[in-house]
């Protein structure tokens, strides 16, 4: 016979109810202690229990001074599939990448059906700090490449997409890590600009074949690295 829950327990798929129910959105607060104590009728002590609870799983985040948010990590557990495991970077990154071939040209063709306005100004905004980082040598761009990927995965309105391309995203963390291939910052803005436009323009055959020119192009120059390092 299953084993009664406890009262953090209850508590925890309360405030995951309560955040359904309310259509909390990533970066939205939730009610401070008092009133989410108040709310579900437990005491104090039980609510700070499951937020660590939750704050554990990576589905809310705690910021000093500032109340309890939404976490953007979207309740997925740190290195999920074991990357940090893997000690062929090389295969992993190529792995990944065919993992992206396979996925993102479709679904920058459904962003190119769903995307909103907002959505769209973001792919851009995002575009131009990616460049701006690219020319100030910073490695911002890092972080804003995940973020324009992500957007577009959001934007296809695929729910499943959207959970699973953070993960994938990891390859582009790792590729720009281990290679810093000068030669691909300006074609980057420029396929990325090609992406959006297509996007903008409701064309979802351009935006697939966009997408799928930058995951080739990136896996290409992948797989002429990997040929050279093992030809020394």
């Amino acid at each position: 016979m299953e084993e009664s829950k406890t009262l953090v327990e209850v508590t925890t798929e309360k405030i995951l109810q309560y955040m359904t129910a309310h259509d909390l959105q990533v970066g939205d607060k939730l009610p401070n202690e008092y009133e989410l104590s108040h709310y579900l009728d437990v005491g104090r002590s039980t609510i700070r229990e499951s937020v660590r609870t939750l704050v554990s799983r990576n589905i809310l985040e705690v910021r000093q001074g500032a109340g309890t948010f939404v976490s953007d990590k979207r309740g997925i557990v740190n290195d999920p599939l074991g990357f940090s495991l893997i000690k062929d970077r090389d295969r992993m990154i190529q792995d990944l990448f065919e993992l992206r071939y396979l996925l993102e040209p479709k679904m920058a063709g459904l962003a190119a059906r769903h995307a909103t306005k907002e959505q769209i100004d973001e792919m851009k905004e995002l575009i131009q700090k990616i460049e701006r980082s690219f020319i100030e040598g910073t490695t911002e761009h890092v972080a804003l490449d995940i973020d324009f990927h992500t957007t577009i995965a959001e934007a296809s309105g695929n729910v499943a997409l959207f959970h699973i391309i953070p993960i994938i995203n990891e390859s582009i963390a790792l590729f720009n890590k281990n290679y810093d291939i000068a030669h691909l910052k300006n074609e980057t803005i420029d396929i990325h600009l090609e992406i959006v436009k297509a996007i903008e323009q409701r064309n979802e055959l351009a935006a697939l074949d966009a997408m799928t020119v930058h995951m080739a192009m990136n896996r290409k120059e992948l797989q002429k690295i990997i040929a050279m390092k093992e030809s020394i």
